[in-house]
């Protein structure tokens, strides 16, 4: 693991040395206001330094000394002053600083000046480092820092350290903190002084600007701030969607591989970015989906697999589940390289636009871990050096070490007021202040965690994301399990709130359309809504998202394609990835040129499509499934930044009149139905099941009847067998008829046909893997 000397900061090229030492003086004042003030004199020198070692540039003199001067500050008292002496006078800069306030955390702008406030309950000491922003020079990432030692009897209210400097501008200031305390390991603590660390409240974070750009590979990470800028126009007829969660189709995507292929066509610049989104609304109506749930977009480190030598070494992190931030929008999805502030204002462009043609927002939130590993291989870079006792789970029986719920080296104290708080105001933020609508929660059930591990009944932050106010509008769901084998799916805690991805419809969905025995019955409760899992209290079948394809598993035309995954190229010897795929091949395993394969494969994906879209509760579908993307069979792509995770737009186009037109018919057909969107669990007046063998364990065929008020029913029958199944339709309602809108052994434009054909008699001749549904009309 790669630690720098982080005084120095960036890299090697520094182009200033900077030192200040602030000593502390008495004040008795209320360390929760604003308080009196002192004068910070800045000793600044530029040394030159010979060229060595392949590095050129300036740094710390060696010849430097440094004595100890006493001036009078601007209200009389007394301040001693550590000044850099060198070969040459040093030039003064003034500020003017108050003790500050507690609250609210991070920086913020008030009447004084910049408030600072971190938290940190066994931090010993804090110093504030500050670089500020040079004329016509955008990089300040690799240069010196001036350091402001906070005075415990000052600048601190109970455990939280606070400082107020007058004279900062008001934007384009990079900061960070060292924070120093008790050494002790097997008491959980982690603190390390030399490593510059990121305010957890920082809302802008600077770094690296270009996504995957390996001349800064080794970037560091900067807090940063905006109080100049005017606030962002949403406009004045501007109004969210405000789409009922039943209604919902949720489309998962991440930002950056939906434009960043040359395929979409798009200027160089806004490939990958929040701008690129915008450019393919167009594409998200045709589908006619109308929620996007991104990808991780909190800032994140691409890079993170390649600071030391491993089998990973190879991979970029393209999925975003590694947090460095829980405030600040990834800054390398901005455009052109415009940075953290560019970013912010880009990504609310994106939401504006998003809301404007009626599609909701949804972030992919992980609050189970952060980027900052294990003990083993540590990435110190915020909450481990701030106070990991605090903000991670610790294991005091055993000698301090991390918990890993998440299975990646530590876990997020997430129960513990602080690290609650923290949540919370980060959820509140990504709502109030960009507007989205609504979370889903990775690993979600180490949420339900106690501090030390042990699960809840009623977790306090779920029960407050719940009952908070301020995301009262928003949609929770929740990823119900994590990797300590806390599997919660249907009983997570929900205060008749939180919806949950339903991995129980996934597996049940694919071993019947595949052809597994006995899941027919299995099979209807998932279509019917999961009754068995969520009619409960208050509980409706939207709270169920359903989905049969996600980001981490097979693409869908994976699933019909491998029966093992293919993970060599992840470079862990094939052991990442779910094993249990429930997929199926269709006799061959990957890429092939038989037209009988190939065209059983396309039958499947359409079969597991309208399974997906005629099921009562929320659909959700994985972006490029609408053409049939393949990943090759690699299971767990998440460090490939290439065709692997990218949108394919030319296959895109070669598919929009077959495989693409039947995914968004489908889904449109589900939007002016409401048979598929019932409020609340199906009685027997809202379905006819023809079945009176449902204990057959080798039947794989089903066909049922969902009746409509109006007499608009729809007939859907399934039919997983390896042969023809010939099946008695039952008489439409009266003064109606049946007309077949779909069958998926027929291709386009026949498999789906909106305005129905006509000519269905008593019976019908359902082909082997395949699927139809008849609707009713005068």
């Amino acid at each position: 693991m790669l630690h720098q000397s982080l005084p120095l900061l960036c890299d090697s090229k520094i182009a200033d040395s900077i030192l200040l030492s602030v000593s502390h003086f008495s004040n008795n004042n209320n360390n929760n206001s604003i308080g009196s003030s002192r004068v910070l004199d800045v000793g600044l020198k530029f040394s030159k330094q010979s060229s060595g070692g392949g590095s050129s540039g300036r740094g710390f003199s060696s010849k430097a000394g440094v004595k100890t001067t006493t001036t009078p500050n601007v209200y009389g008292r007394r301040a001693q002053e550590s000044v850099l002496e060198q070969e040459e006078a040093p030039q003064k800069l003034g500020f003017k600083t108050f003790p500050g306030q507690a609250f609210p955390f991070g920086v913020s702008q008030v009447e004084n000046g910049i408030n600072f406030a971190i938290f940190s309950q066994h931090a010993t000491a804090v110093t504030l480092c500050l670089s500020l922003p040079h004329r016509g020079k955008s990089e300040r990432t690799d240069g010196g820092m001036i350091e402001v030692a906070l005075d415990p009897k000052v600048n601190k209210t109970g455990d939280i350290w606070h400082i107020c400097i007058e004279d900062l501008p008001r934007d384009d200031v990079l900061y960070g903190y060292r924070i120093d305390g008790p050494r002790d390991w097997r008491q959980g603590h982690r603190f390390d002084s030399s490593i510059m660390l990121i305010d957890p409240y920082a809302k802008l974070v600077e770094g690296r600007r270009f996504f995957g750009d390996a001349s800064r590979k080794l970037s560091k990470f900067y807090g940063t701030y905006d109080f100049d800028s005017l606030p962002f126009d949403w406009g004045d007829d501007y109004k969210p969607p405000n789409i009922p969660e039943k209604d919902l189709v949720i489309y998962e995507m991440n930002v950056r591989a939906f434009t960043v292929d040359k395929s979409s066509g798009l200027d160089p610049s806004i490939r990958g970015s929040y701008l690129g989104v915008i450019e393919k609304i167009p594409h998200l109506l045709e589908l006619g989906v109308n929620a996007v749930e991104l990808l991780p977009v909190f800032e994140f480190d691409e890079f993170e697999f390649q600071r030391r030598p491993n089998p990973r070494d190879h991979m970029i992190n393209t999925w975003g589940y590694s947090t460095i931030n829980f405030f600040a929008p990834m800054n390398r999805y901005a455009s052109r390289g415009g940075g953290p502030h560019n970013a912010s204002q880009e990504f609310k462009e994106m939401v504006k636009a998003l809301h404007g043609a009626g599609i909701e927002v949804i972030l992919d939130v992980v609050f189970n871990h952060t980027n900052e590993a294990d003990d083993k291989n540590p990435f110190t870079t915020s909450f481990r050096g701030i106070d990991n006792k605090v903000y991670y789970m610790v294991d005091l029986s055993n000698n301090g070490q991390l918990l890993n719920f998440s299975g990646c080296g530590n876990t997020l104290n997430c129960n513990h007021p602080v690290v609650m708080e923290l949540i919370l105001d980060s959820l509140r933020h990504w709502a109030i202040e960009y507007h989205v609508d609504g979370f889903r929660f990775d690993l979600a059930s180490v949420l339900c965690r106690g501090t030390d591990g042990s699960p809840l009944d009623a977790p306090p932050i779920i029960r407050a994301i719940a009952k908070d106010s301020i995301l009262s509008r928003c949609k929770i769901i929740a990823e119900p399990w994590d990797c300590g084998g806390l599997y919660l799916v249907g009983n997570f805690p929900n205060w008749d709130r939180w919806a949950e991805w339903n991995g129980k419809y996934r597996d049940d969905i694919r071993k019947f359309i595949k052809g597994d025995s006995g899941m027919k019955g299995s099979f209807a409760t998932r279509v019917a809504g999961s009754a068995d899992l969520y009619r409960a209290n208050k509980r409706k079948p939207c709270h169920s998202v359903n989905f049969v394809i996600a980001h981490d598993g097979f693409t869908l035309r994976d699933l019909v394609s491998y029966n093992f995954k293919h993970n060599d190229a992840n470079g862990e010897g094939g052991n990442d990835g779910c094993n249990d795929n429930f997929s199926w091949n269709c006799g061959f395993e990957g890429e092939t040129d038989d037209h009988n394969i190939k065209a059983l494969r396309f039958r499947q994906m359409k079969n597991f499509h309208l399974a997906l879209m005629i099921s009562q509760g929320t659909p959700m579908m994985l972006m490029g499934d609408e053409y049939g993307h393949t990943r090759y069979g690699n299971n767990n792509s998440y460090g490939h930044d290439t065709s692997i995770n990218n949108f394919q737009w030319g296959l895109l186009d070669a598919e929009k009149s077959s495989h693409f037109r039947f995914f968004s018919e489908v889904i449109k057909f589900r939007q002016t139905h409401e048979v598929f969107t019932h409020d609340n669990f199906l009685s027997e007046n809202d379905v006819t099941w023809h079945e009176n063998n449902w204990e057959n364990h080798e039947s794989k065929f089903l066909a049922f009847t969902l009746h409509d008020k109006n007499g608009g029913d729809i007939y859907l029958a399934f039919n997983a067998h390896d042969y023809f199944v010939k099946v008695s339709i039952p008489p439409p309602p009266p003064k109606r008829r049946w007309l077949r809108v779909v069958d998926t052994n027929f291709e386009s434009p026949d498999d789906f046909v909106p305005q129905g054909l006509p000519g269905i008699g008593s019976t019908y001749n359902v082909a082997p893997y395949s699927s139809i549904l008849l609707e009713a009309k005068n």
